[in-house]
């Protein structure tokens, strides 16, 4: 009976928050966060609740939906789907029972974007939580006879205190210390110590006769006292009903800049799922004017432009950070301002900057991207100072994948010849810095290297520099070194510039082809060029053996059974031929035909793979998520285009699902995207209009976008094969170097 009425509870609560059942659905009732919670090989999407970029993330701990156990409940994730600090872990039996190794069984959890409950069975408890920015509330509901207690513990090293009804202290994760300031809404009858190893455990008991123990807590990366200014300032007393109402509304203030209509019921839950997942990083972590950086390890003054950080620009560059600008370029500005004071205040562009600091992980250093593509469209940050810290950080700092420190021989051997030394099969690694697993990545490392350097020429071209745009407008030509005309593949390279011979662009190269590329192999980053494809149609030598080469990489298999392809390319899921949905670096490839004359196969293959590999189901995710990189891609690409090249103002146009897409813009203008007839079979252009006017080119640009106005596109079930052919029409590429 004890049950029913919790279950009554909540079902009640939510009927009145939302008005009841015959209210017309919001945005963020569409989100189902259980969307790939299964992996198909490596790590699954994460039933995260928070706020928009929030500073306070809670994801419960464990690890896959199918997962029989949970070690409890974090306050905080501080860095996306890493770093569980502060496990709250409630109890209910015998006091001799307390253990900070409790794994529990759990059932009946129900988890949304701004509200979470679960059920543990073994101790009859029911947990529910509901966040706010920088503060939340835990609610435990004790069905069960026993003593009511409420543990929490570190992973690591820290301090818990108890005083009274209230519960504080930090945890050390990474160097960068994770303080809290909580209430209980009732004071404990006792409190106690527990053994945990290296971490702290306290715990709190409550009698047998209480019912429900309620949490309300603040956070802070600068102390406790500002933990608990936090807490006040967000959260009055206990109730959970005014913070749901104030979680949902900023949910669908944010998910409601883009409206859809048509579709199916399952397209339009996959597409704002995928939007909830681009509202995870980067997160504010200013706190009242001040902020703590793990890049100096000081508490600063933020000067009135908020400090964001949790980011992995590897992932994130190609399209999540320009769908941000899309939505609040004011935030786009502070995050660019933020790499920047990360810059002043560790000597190197970060490139996965965190709370403690840059993870530096991965190649290259697609900060230079995120910069140019805020530079071309109008975004507000100190383009000077961005350049400057490019500039040094590119010349100083090593190319190595996931090394930070100063440059070796091996970068200044790419500095002199422009391309990085890769090592055949049978040499031995020299150099101490190179990871024993993630190698040299020599091909990957130089078409980074290539693609970076073009956006760093943006910058300087801006500012009137020269000298040194052409230095790096040169050396963005670099990828041509290693391109192999014989074969059409970019090809690794040794120290005296010979070909690595023999070579199989499928299997070489290890785990994830990482001694030549990086994740995945040869195949994937033959079009990782992605300022100048019409160079590379020109390396190809005609658009004709461009889209020959394209459509070979849709068809060739895998050569080997599943499991023995897995065993050398676990990154490189969602796989048609050798084409790998479920990475970064693949992402821009089927928007490539629409260079070479041929517009109706990009439509063909993105609706393809759309619904082949975005869906509404547990597995509806078809690689790691990355904390919107990957959801960005399907946002992009279901509302009908896509931003090919971040650094150009300019969007390449798909096949999009829904049959109008209504983006209200941040400066307050609204575009809308008309697909008439758009369906399934429905899925090519048979002509489109701009504002009115016939447009016969398969791209618009930026300021298209910006101005507002209407593309209005008529959908059939045949391809068009003369809409967008003509040279004329290609999208915008640097250019061919002769």
């Amino acid at each position: 009976m004890k049950r029913l009425s919790t279950f009554l509870y909540l079902f009640f609560l939510c009927f009145f928050l939302t008005g009841g059942m015959a209210a017309e659905r919001e945005p963020v009732d569409y989100v189902n966060t259980r969307i790939g919670n299964i992996s198909h090989l490596l790590v699954p999407t994460f039933p995260t609740t928070h706020l928009p970029h929030s500073m306070l993330r809670m994801i419960p701990g464990h690890h896959e939906f199918v997962t029989d156990r949970m070690s409890g409940l974090p306050l905080n994730v501080p860095s996306h789907r890493q770093g569980d600090v502060l496990i709250m872990m409630p109890y209910c039996g015998e006091k001799e029972g307390l253990s900070p190794s409790i794994q529990y069984r759990y059932d009946h959890e129900v988890s949304a974007p701004y509200r979470y409950s679960v059920w543990f069975d073994d101790y009859g408890v029911t947990a529910e939580f509901v966040p706010q920015e920088k503060a939340a509330i835990f609610s435990f509901t004790y069905e069960e006879p026993g003593s009511r207690y409420i543990m929490l513990k570190t992973a690591g090293t820290g301090e818990l205190q108890v005083n009274g009804n209230t519960l504080s202290g930090y945890e050390n994760c990474r160097g960068a210390k994770h303080y809290f300031y909580m209430e209980f809404d009732q004071t404990p009858t006792e409190s106690g110590k527990l053994e945990n190893g290296n971490g702290s455990v306290v715990y709190v008991g409550f009698g047998e006769r209480v019912p429900c123990v309620r949490a309300r807590y603040g956070i802070s990366y600068i102390d406790t006292e500002q933990a608990r200014k936090n807490l006040n300032k967000e959260v009055k007393g206990f109730d959970l009903a005014p913070l749901i109402k104030n979680a949902r509304a900023a949910w669908n203030r944010a998910l409601g800049k883009i409206k859809v209509e048509g579709g199916t019921e399952d397209e339009r839950i996959t597409f704002y799922t995928a939007l909830y997942r681009c509202h995870e990083r980067m997160i504010r972590i200013s706190e009242d004017g001040r902020y703590f950086s793990g890049f100096d390890g000081k508490v600063h003054n933020d000067e009135g432009v908020t400090f964001m950080t949790d980011d992995w620009a590897w992932d994130t560059y190609r399209a999540l950070h320009p769908l941000q600008i899309l939505l609040d370029g004011k935030m786009s500005s502070d995050m660019l301002t933020s790499f920047i004071r990360m810059y002043e205040q560790s000597g190197w562009i970060p490139t996965f900057p965190s709370v403690s600091g840059d993870l530096h992980c991965m190649n290259g250093n697609h900060a230079a991207s995120i910069f140019a593509d805020a530079l071309c469209k109008g975004i507000d940050f100190d383009v000077e100072k961005a350049f400057e810290g490019m500039s040094h950080t590119v010349m100083t700092e090593s190319m190595i994948p996931w090394y930070r420190g100063p440059k070796t021989a091996l970068d200044d051997f790419y500095h002199e010849n422009g391309w990085f030394p890769a090592l055949h099969p049978d040499e031995k690694e020299t150099f101490p810095q190179v990871s024993d697993f993630e190698k040299r990545e020599a091909v990957a490392v130089s078409l980074a290297a290539s693609y970076d350097d073009w956006c760093i020429s943006r910058m300087a071209k801006a500012l009137s520099r020269q000298q040194d745009f052409t230095f790096f407008y040169d050396r963005s030509y670099n990828y041509r070194k290693l391109f192999n005309r014989e074969t059409g593949f970019f090809h690794p390279k040794d120290s005296a510039g010979n070909f690595i011979e023999p070579f199989d662009y499928i299997f070489s190269g290890g785990i994830g082809s990482r001694a030549y590329y990086d994740e995945n192999n040869a195949w994937t980053y033959i079009w990782d060029v992605p300022h100048n494809i019409a160079d590379l149609i020109d390396l190809f030598g005609s658009r004709e053996a461009f889209t020959k080469k394209l459509d070979t990489l849709f068809t060739v298999g895998l050569q080997r059974s599943k499991w023995e392809y897995y065993a050398v390319q676990p990154d490189a899921t969602g796989n048609v031929g050798q084409f790998v949905m479920g990475n970064e670096p693949s992402f821009h490839i089927p928007y490539l035909y629409n260079y070479a004359g041929e517009p109706w196969k990009t439509q063909k293959r993105i609706r393809m793979l759309m619904e082949s590999w975005f869906r509404n189901d547990l597995m509806g995710i078809c690689g790691d998520e990355d904390g919107g990189g990957m959801s960005a891609f399907y946002v992009f690409s279901a509302m009908g285009f896509y931003p090919v090249t971040p650094g150009l103002p300019s969007y390449n146009i798909g096949s999009p699902i829904f049959s109008k897409v209504t983006l209200t813009l941040d400066n307050g203008r609204v575009f809308t995207v008309i697909a008439k007839g758009a369906s399934k079979e429905n899925k090519y252009i048979r002509s489109a209009r701009l504002n009115g006017k016939e447009h016969n080119q398969p791209w618009f640009t930026h300021d298209d976008l910006m101005k507002g106005g209407v593309l209005e596109l008529t959908m059939g079930n045949r391809p068009n094969k003369s809409w967008g052919v003509s040279p004329d029409a290609a999208p915008p590429s640097e250019g061919v170097r002769k």
